[in-house]
C-alpha cells in the first residue's frame, strides 16, 4: 500500500509540475505584451548589448541605476549610482490591445522614469530588451508550432482513419504515402519547401507557410498510428454489434471507433509537439523563417555565434534554449503517463490481433 501510494504522489506530482510550466507558457501567449516592459522592436542606441539590469534595494523597495556606456569598444557599462529609480508594478508604458481587444498601456513592472531601463535580460547589439522579445518570441514560436501540430494530427487521422477502416487497395495507397512521408529527412523537407517562397515576407503570412509546411510534411506519423489502432479496434465486438445493427459506416468511424482511440492520438499530438518546436527554431536561426525585426526563439538564438557575448552573458544569450528546455520537460511530465498507457495499449492490441496489428513506427 506504501508502494502504490508513493507511485501515486509521484506520477500526480510530476503532471502537477508538468501542468504548472505548461499553464506558464499559456499565460506568456496570452499575456506577452503585459509582461513586455517595453516594445520588442524599440531600440536603444544608446545602450547596445548591455548587461541585464541589477536590481538593488534601498530598504524594501527595489531600484535600479542608469547604465551609461563607458568603454564603446569593449561594450563595458558603469551604473550611476547617485540616481536610483523605482521599480513598480502595474507601470504604464507602450500601448498594445489586451487579449488582442481591449486596448491599454498596463505592464507588470518596470520604471516610470525615461532615464533610465530595467532590461532582465540585457539588451541585443541594437539595444532591444531581450526579456520584451523573448516574451514576443515565445508566444510566435507556441503559436505556430501548437497550430502546426493541430493541422498535422487532423490530416493524418484522416488519412489514417480511411485507410485503416477502408478497401484493401485504398490502404495500399494511402499507407504507401505515408511510409514515402516518413522515408524523407524532414527538416530538409521542410527547409526545401520553404526555399520555394519569398525569404521576406510579413509576420503573418510567415506564420501561415509554417502552419501549412508542418501540416503538410508531419501528417504520417499520427496516420500511421491512426490506421494502426482503426485496424485493431475494428476487430472489436461492440463494433461487430453495430455493423450487424446497420449502422452506417461513417458513424461506426466517428461514434464508436474514434472515442476509443483519442487517448493514444492526443498522447502523440503531444509527443509531437516539441519535434515541431524544434523545427520552427531551426527555420528561424537559419535565417528562413520569421526575419527581423520581429522575435523568435530560433533569430534570438543566433546571437550565441557570438562569442565574445556568450561569454559574457551566458545566461542572457542562452535563455531561450533554457526556456526551449523547461517547455519540452513540461510536455514530457504531462505525456509520462499518457504515453505509458498507450504503449501497453498497442501491446494489448497486437496481442489480442496479431494478425491485424501493423507495426507501428512510434516516437
Amino acid at each position: 500500500m506504501i508502494r502504490i501510494s508513493t507511485n501515486s504522489i509521484r506520477k500526480n506530482a510530476r503532471r502537477i509540475i508538468g501542468w504548472i510550466i505548461v499553464a506558464k507558457f499559456v499565460a506568456i501567449i496570452v499575456l506577452a505584451d503585459f509582461f513586455s516592459p517595453y516594445d520588442y522592436r524599440q531600440q536603444s542606441r544608446s545602450e547596445p548589448s548591455a548587461p541585464a539590469s541589477a536590481v538593488h534595494f534601498h530598504g524594501a523597495r527595489p531600484v535600479v541605476f542608469p547604465k551609461t556606456l563607458s568603454d564603446p569598444l569593449r561594450l563595458i557599462y558603469e551604473e550611476d549610482r547617485t540616481r536610483p529609480y523605482s521599480i513598480e508594478l502595474f507601470v504604464h508604458g507602450y500601448q498594445y490591445k489586451l487579449l488582442g481587444i481591449i486596448p491599454t498601456d498596463i505592464h507588470l513592472f518596470g520604471v516610470s522614469s525615461e532615464n533610465a531601463r530595467i532590461n532582465l535580460l540585457g539588451t541585443d547589439n541594437l539595444g532591444r530588451d531581450r526579456f520584451s522579445r523573448l516574451m514576443h518570441a515565445v508566444r510566435f514560436s507556441l503559436i505556430v508550432c501548437s497550430l502546426g501540430v493541430v493541422l498535422a494530427c487532423l490530416i493524418g487521422i484522416a488519412i489514417g482513419i480511411v485507410s485503416g477502416y477502408s478497401t484493401k487497395f485504398a490502404d495500399t495507397i494511402l499507407m504507401g504515402a505515408t511510409d514515402a512521408m516518413l522515408s524523407l529527412p524532414t527538416l530538409i523537407l521542410i527547409l526545401a519547401a520553404r526555399a520555394a517562397f519569398p525569404l521576406e515576407l510579413p509576420p503573418m503570412r510567415a506564420a501561415f507557410l509554417l502552419l501549412l509546411i508542418f501540416a503538410l510534411t508531419g501528417w504520417a506519423e499520427m496516420a500511421r498510428l491512426a490506421r494502426g489502432l482503426v485496424v485493431a479496434t475494428r476487430e472489436r465486438e461492440f463494433v461487430a454489434a453495430a455493423v450487424a445493427t446497420g449502422v452506417t459506416q461513417a458513424r461506426i468511424l466517428f461514434r464508436h471507433i474514434l472515442p476509443n482511440i483519442s487517448a493514444p492520438l492526443v498522447t502523440q499530438a503531444m509527443l509531437m509537439l516539441p519535434s515541431f518546436l524544434i523545427a520552427e527554431i531551426a527555420l528561424s536561426y537559419l535565417g528562413v523563417g520569421l526575419q527581423e525585426p520581429e522575435a523568435s526563439l530560433g533569430n534570438m538564438l543566433t546571437a550565441a555565434s557570438d562569442l565574445n557575448q556568450l561569454r559574457q552573458q551566458p545566461f542572457s544569450i542562452l535563455s531561450p534554449a533554457i526556456l526551449i528546455f523547461i517547455f519540452v520537460v513540461g510536455i514530457r511530465l504531462l505525456s509520462e503517463n499518457k504515453k505509458r498507457d498507450r504503449d501497453i495499449l498497442l501491446r494489448s492490441e497486437k496481442i489480442a490481433n496479431p494478425e491485424t496489428m501493423p507495426s507501428l513506427s512510434i516516437k
